[in-house]
């Protein structure tokens, strides 16, 4: 395994292994670009993945949405306050990813819809995501 590299940033690690790819694969280029490239190349998930992820995501409560390639799921907080500090962490991350979900809040209640409009249907970045939801959710 590799080596102890003592408390990091997932965020630096990711942005640095995604520099490290786009130098490696498709030459030097600037993260926005190997994004831009990125983005045209998303591929919905294959039925091996599908096999795969979404069962994990139907055991954290997501359901996949009848008449789309979608997931879905609702969360509740205490009040507006924890619900919308949750879409505040969620709205970064997704920023971040260049991935928007889409959602609905009311009062403490917040419902998030998630398929890649890129691709037609659900990808890795809404695995990705839908993942890191479910952690924002417990903060």
């Amino acid at each position: 395994m590799g080596s102890y590299m003592g408390p990091c940033n997932q965020d630096q690690l990711a942005q640095s292994a995604l520099i490290q790819y786009s130098r490696e694969r498709v030459g030097e280029c600037t993260v926005g670009e190997y994004l831009h490239r990125m983005a045209a190349k998303i591929q919905t998930l294959s039925e091996e993945e599908r096999e795969h992820f979404l069962p994990l995501l139907r055991n954290a409560q997501w359901v996949e949405v009848v008449g789309r390639d979608a997931i879905y799921k609702e969360f509740v907080f205490k009040d507006f306050n924890q619900a919308f500090g949750f879409m505040s962490r969620v709205a970064l991350q997704a920023e971040k990813m260049d991935h928007h979900p889409e959602w609905f809040n009311v009062y403490n209640k917040v419902q998030i819809t998630l398929s890649t409009h890129d691709c037609g249907g659900l990808s890795q970045r809404d695995i990705s995501l839908a993942t890191f939801i479910d952690q924002a959710s417990v903060l």
